[in-house]
Formats: structure tokens, sequence, C-alpha cells
């Protein structure tokens, strides 16, 4: 006691400060992952979660946010539920996260768990969260939706379609289309901007038959083909993912048919370029802001080789792998992980991604991103040089679009927190 005492008042307050300085020590950003890790889509939640967890532990080696602070990965099932995910939402906000990524539970799930984050963060100011939507691509999440704490870094439904139905308007053999799609609001979506925006570029063309499925629940899909043929469809638009485009690509082969699917991101999905295979016949063409083996994309080449050296992994998404790394650029630049602050830093920001740079719109909060129109194929050393999945069928790039290109109008009327 007589030492402490005895302390110089100069000594005594460096002595508090080195305290404080200890106390201060950053405590960890959290971000929440919530998407379906059991079901039938279990495959589809693992990819996207394996890409985030590349992203934070890269950040995090680097030497974490400002002021050293780290990010710390939650996950969470969401079972392809809107309730399972808000559940999910009350225990990540329990636990502290700040920011939720999320995007392959399905238009609905997202748009549910958006609503649940707008309710919290009316209710809990100072404690607010952001919602980064990597792969759930709804227009209305960024469209009559849009909220200011939801960010959407892919290109939504209306741009992907765009890209098909302009390369569609390249290719005369594609005549008669049929619409299948999965029984939700992303499956009614890719059929509807299909019919319009297929039927736009190409007036000629046929619609001759649509239906709707039940997601996730269909195991033969015989009967639906059985409907195609007959309607004598040489093409097929359809949105369906994971497990009901690779069961769809195996009854199509099983029943010996030859057909054209166009898609938004099935190739992205581990086991479709297998069941291409397997059919051996059909083409499957989809949209993503990259394929595996595109040509001149070094730093896509580069980040696939480290992904797959520590993982032991395929690389397939780089909009999943950007995504953190787009809110850690927002941290940054805000100087702040108030969530208000991030949100705001995050409106026209530009970031250097691997694919190139990529701006995240302000007025709705899409991120403007290329896409590439692509095709599985059989390697021919030519357009199509690598196999993937182990088979001899890859990649072959149809067509190339920027995201100013695809760029669509918005019905976004963002309401934003008071200064």
């Amino acid at each position: 006691m007589k030492l402490a005492l005895s302390l110089r008042p100069v000594a005594l307050a460096s002595l508090l400060l080195a305290g404080g300085a200890a106390l201060a020590q950053p405590a960890t950003y959290k971000i929440a992952y919530i998407d379906p890790l059991s079901g039938p889509f279990a495959n589809v939640g693992e990819l996207m979660l394996a890409h985030t967890r590349y992203a934070i532990d890269d950040i995090n080696a680097r030497g974490g946010l400002p002021g050293g602070q780290k990010m710390q990965l939650l996950q969470f099932d969401s079972k392809l539920s809107a309730q399972e995910s808000q559940s999910a939402l009350q225990a990540a906000i329990d636990q502290g996260a700040r920011a939720i990524v999320t995007g392959g539970s399905g238009s609905s799930v997202v748009a549910a768990l958006v609503q649940a984050v707008n309710r919290w963060n009316e209710r809990n100011p100072g404690k607010e969260l952001l919602v980064l939507n990597h792969s759930s691509i709804d227009p209305d999440l960024t469209g009559k939706s849009c909220s200011f704490w939801h960010f959407q870094t892919d290109a939504n439904t209306a741009m992907k379609m765009k890209a098909i139905a302009n390369y569609i308007k390249k290719t005369p053999d594609v005549k008669k289309v049929y619409l299948l799609n999965q029984d939700y609001a992303h499956g009614k979506q890719w059929a509807s901007y299909g019919r319009q925006m297929v039927g736009l570029a190409r007036p000629d063309v046929q619609f001759v038959g649509e239906a709707l499925h039940p997601i996730g629940r269909v195991k033969d899909f015989s009967p639906y083909l059985a409907n195609i043929k007959q309607s004598g469809a040489d093409s097929v638009i359809t949105g369906n993912w994971g497990q009901d485009m690779t069961l769809l690509l195996k009854a199509a082969g099983d029943a010996g048919y030859n057909l054209r699917y166009f898609n938004h991101s099935a190739g992205s999905v581990p086991g479709t370029v297998l069941a291409v295979s397997q059919a051996r016949m059909g083409q499957l063409t989809w949209v993503a802001e990259w394929h595996p083996g595109q040509a001149d994309v070094p730093k896509v080449d580069a980040l696939a080789k480290a992904y797959k050296a520590k993982t032991q992994k395929d690389f397939l998404a780089p909009r999943i792998e950007m995504t953190p790394r787009i809110l850690a650029a927002a941290i940054v630049k805000a100087g702040s992980t108030d969530a208000s602050k991030i949100a705001k830093a995050m409106e026209d920001l530009t970031f250097e991604s691997v694919v190139g740079p990529v701006r995240m719109r302000a007025e709705d909060h899409q991120l403007l991103l290329p896409q590439v129109v692509n095709t599985i194929a059989p390697v021919d050393g030519k357009a199509v040089k690598v196999g993937w999945e182990g088979t001899t069928y890859g990649f072959r790039t149809d067509a190339v679009y920027t995201g100013n290109e695809l760029a669509q109008g918005t019905e976004c009327k963002m309401v934003r927190p008071a200064q």
C-alpha cells in the first residue's frame, strides 16, 4: 500500500493508461453464416461456408480489421426454412453477431431474414446488424423490398436472364422452350423473366409448356421429362439448383432426351458437371461471375490454386469469397464497426475483386459485377481445355458481359436512418 501511495502522479497515470489499453484489446467482429447445412441442399451450404471461411481466415492472417480486430465466423443451419433462419438469427444476435452472411437458403427465406433484421434494427438502435446476401437473387430484394441494411453481392435474376437472353438471341437452334422450375419465389421469377426477356430477344421462339415442382422433394423427374418431350421442346429454361438440377439431368440422360438447359448457377454446385458427363447428352448453359478454366483471369486462377491447397476442395464462386472482403473494405472506409457507418461506406464502394473492379450501387445496394455465359461441354483442347470433377467435361466460355451492360432499373425507394 505504501508503495502504491508513493507513486508519482505521472507514473500512476501511465500505469492506468497501460491497464486501460490491456482492457481495450479489440474484441472480435462476429459474422453469422446462416444457410442450409443439412437436408437435400447441404452440399451447397457446405460449399458456401467453405468459401466464406477461407476469406475470413485470410483477412485475419493479413492482420484483420483496423486496430488488429479479427473477424470471427459463427455458423448456423437454416434447414432451408424461414422459421429456422429466424431462430438462427436470434441465436446469432445472442452470441454478439454484427453481420449476417447468407444466400443459399432460397429467396423467400432470405427475404424473411432481411425483414427480421429490419425489425431488430428499428427496435435496437446502436446494435444494428447488416445482411450480406451472395446468392439469393430475387430482384425484389434490391427493388420494391430493398433495405438499407441489406446488400446483394451477386447479379440478380433479371441481370442473369438478360445475359442468357442476349446469348439466345445469337443461338438460332433454340426454337421451342419449356419452362420447368421449382415452386417458390425464385423459380417463378426465373420462369417469368425467361418468358419476357427471351421472348423480347427472340420473338420467333415458341414457349411450348410450363411446370412448377416442389423444391427439394422430387426424387424422379421422369414424369416431367415426358411432358417436356411431348411438348416438342428443344430447350428448357430452369432455375433448378443443387439436387433438383442433378436429378433432372440424370432423368433426361436415362430417357435419352438431348435437351439444352439455361440456368443461373448450376455449374458452381458440386456434382453438376459429373451429372452432365454421366448423362452424355444435353447442353447445360449457365451464367455466373466466373467459371472454372476461364481464360485470362490470373487473379482467380491464383486464388483457386491457393484455396485448393488449403481446403483440398475446388474453388467455384468468387462472389461468395469476396463478400467478407467487401465488408472488410467498407469497415476500413468507415473507420468504424458501427453498422450504420459501414452501410453508408459500402454504398458506391468500388472494390478491386479477382474478377475485376465491382461497384455496390448506392440506390439499391446491388453489386454490379461481370457475368459469363458458359456451357458445360466435353474437353476438346481448344474451347474446353480442362476437365472437372474427375470427368472429361469442363466449361466453354460463350459470352462475357460487364455489370453495367446488364444493370436494370430499380423500384427501390431506399429509407436511410436519420443522420
